[in-house]
């Protein structure tokens, strides 16, 4: 399996770990209605609730890099090293806006997340 392929399993694991600092850090996490946990999420503020909204972010984005990802393998037109940088760049793009979002650094998380949708174009535009 290629670095790119890789990186769709790391990108579909961000959004737990934001989930899991979130709990962690409200000091509850024992304490959490898994009953009913989103309504247990809703409740955070400060750090907690960034590290909530950082993983509803990460289960937003994260099909159409898999699908970027998955298209540019198919289709086959860009060289697999430039196909598992882009990836791992993609990675390292969504952790720096997890840091940014847990940090309340507003402007540089929404620049870091224009650089990480311009990867996922990137996927597309290297296999036109």
């Amino acid at each position: 399996m290629t670095v790119a392929l890789w990186c769709i399993l790391i990108a579909l694991c961000l959004p737990p770990l934001c989930a899991l600092i979130a709990k962690a850090a409200s000091g509850r996490f024992g304490m959490s209605d898994n009953h009913d946990p989103r309504a247990f999420l809703d409740t955070l503020s400060g750090l907690p609730r960034r590290a909530h909204a950082a993983q509803q972010n990460g289960y937003e984005a994260f099909p159409a890099f898999a699908a970027a990802v998955l298209v540019a393998d198919i289709v086959g037109n860009a060289e697999q090293v430039t196909q598992d940088v882009l990836g791992v760049m993609y990675i390292t793009s969504r952790l720096l806006y997890i840091i940014c979002y847990l940090a309340d650094w507003a402007v540089l998380r929404s620049v870091v997340w224009l650089v990480g949708l311009a990867l996922i174009v990137s996927f597309f535009v290297v296999s036109a």
